[in-house]
């Protein structure tokens, strides 16, 4: 996985906490709840798609993609946050909670999935190289 330098890290983590503290605070009814969290969802979503996989493993690529839908569901849940505070479109209700949920099972399933599957990967590689006779230990 490619990882983020210290801005863009400083940056996806504020995201995360502004769309936690604006997903909490939007059934209060507070106005101020929605900018919060389409902020960071933005923010969250930008910086997790910056983040991304070079490698040949099909697994993590396809991990990669969901989390990259959840990531999308994140931001379509601040367009339906919005259809409710504003008052227009199709989604007057509580639809952004369902697209809420939805999102929240994909990132948190990539979140674990992922670094498992890399760390598989790597543990192969090493099994293969010491298989193989090629062991780098020099005494």
């Amino acid at each position: 996985m490619k990882r983020l330098n210290k801005f863009q890290n400083a940056v996806f983590m504020a995201g995360a906490v502004l769309l936690l503290a604006g997903a909490a605070a939007y059934p209060t009814g507070w106005l101020y709840a929605f900018y919060l969290y389409a902020a960071g969802a933005c923010a969250f979503a930008a910086m997790q798609l910056l983040a991304g996989y070079d490698g040949d493993n099909l697994v993590v690529k396809r991990l990669r993609r969901q989390q990259i839908l959840g990531a999308l569901l994140l931001v379509c849940t601040a367009y339906f946050m919005a259809m409710r505070t504003f008052d227009f479109g199709f989604a007057r209700g509580h639809e952004w909670m369902v697209c809420l949920a939805v999102a929240c099972v994909l990132e948190l399933y990539t979140a674990f999935r992922i670094p498992s599957e890399l760390e598989k990967e790597g543990r192969g590689k090493t099994d293969n190289k010491f298989k193989n006779g090629k062991d780098n230990l020099k005494m």
